[in-house]
């Protein structure tokens, strides 16, 4: 208790003071406690406890979200599935939407089906997203050169078979598909198999971190899905705010979402990140109505909110 008195002590201090924003290479000033953020949901939380090293635990997490204004958050891990950490932590913290998932990696059996039935039975019904595998994802580890193992989910241009059962799973269920790390041609020859099977909320992970180009970005949005935007990219300098300003203002803001991919031990919290992130935007000229679509109202209709 005393140190998550400690950690809000922490985060008062910090979201009262200046906060630095990565501008197009440039760095400006802003607040980020000047930003309202009700309604708005980060759809990219990580927390612990988990194998890589995170600034706060669920219960923790979910209380700053709280705090901060957030209406919800969805707890990501690599590894474990989050549907019961969420169902535990909404006991604790009222008035925050809190969501789990699971990430089809090596460590749930990689595209096991069984791991999404077993999300979407347990208490609390807060298993709402599946992702694609991120870490263990073939692009991911072959672009890496590391030679470690990897899960595949196409063989021959064609889905492996067991990724069918969880495409039919995710539609019975009216999930959330997120790509995770997958390639962008991947992505593209997955959105029309699952669609025929019946998905609907499609979402592709921080699509600036798969490399996907502009051409590729255009056919996705034509393709109906939504992309997600994320602050950590820009926060540590993988992207510029001017190249999520040039598609938002190009594609049209319909076709995204902003989430914050914080969590991480010496990051800010969640709020924190989704301010500076509505903060960013709003110095590069996108306005408020583009961004309730891309924080507020994306998010919810992924996640079946009003």
């Amino acid at each position: 208790m005393l140190l998550v008195l400690i950690r809000n002590l922490f985060v008062a201090v910090q979201v009262s003071y200046a906060f630095m924003l990565v501008l197009s290479g440039s760095i400006a000033t802003a607040q980020p406690s000047s930003v309202d953020l009700t309604g708005v949901i980060d759809f990219h939380a990580h927390a612990g406890p988990d194998s890589r090293p995170r600034a706060f635990n669920d219960f923790e997490a979910a209380q700053l979200a709280r705090q901060a204004g957030l209406r919800g958050i969805v707890l990501k891990n690599h590894f474990t599935m989050t549907a019961d950490r969420a169902a535990l932590a909404m006991t604790l913290v009222d008035g925050l939407e809190i969501f789990g998932a699971v990430a089809l990696n090596r460590a749930v059996g990689g595209i096991n089906p069984e791991a999404v039935r077993q999300m979407v039975a347990f208490d609390g019904g807060r298993g709402r997203v599946v992702w694609l595998p991120t870490f263990d994802a073939e692009f991911y580890v072959t672009r890496a050169g590391q030679g470690d193992p990897f899960v595949r989910i196409m063989e021959n241009g064609a889905p492996v078979p067991a990724l069918l059962e969880v495409f039919s799973l995710i539609a019975e269920h009216e999930l959330v598909l997120a790509m995770g790390h997958s390639s962008p041609q991947e992505v593209l020859l997955l959105i029309p198999i699952a669609k025929n099977l019946g998905v609907t909320r499609i979402l592709i992970t921080h699509v600036f971190g798969q490399d996907a180009t502009p051409q590729q970005m255009q056919r996705m949005a034509a393709a109906g899905v939504i992309m997600e935007l994320d602050w950590l990219a820009v926060f540590t300098g993988a992207v510029t705010i001017a190249e999520y300003v040039a598609v938002i203002t190009r594609l049209g803001a319909e076709h995204f979402l902003i989430s914050s991919d914080f969590g991480q031990a010496g990051n800010p919290d969640h709020g924190t990140g989704m301010a500076a992130f509505i903060l960013a935007l709003q110095d590069a000229g996108i306005n408020q109505s583009q961004i309730n679509v891309m924080a507020r109202r994306n998010p919810a209709m992924l996640l079946g909110l009003d």
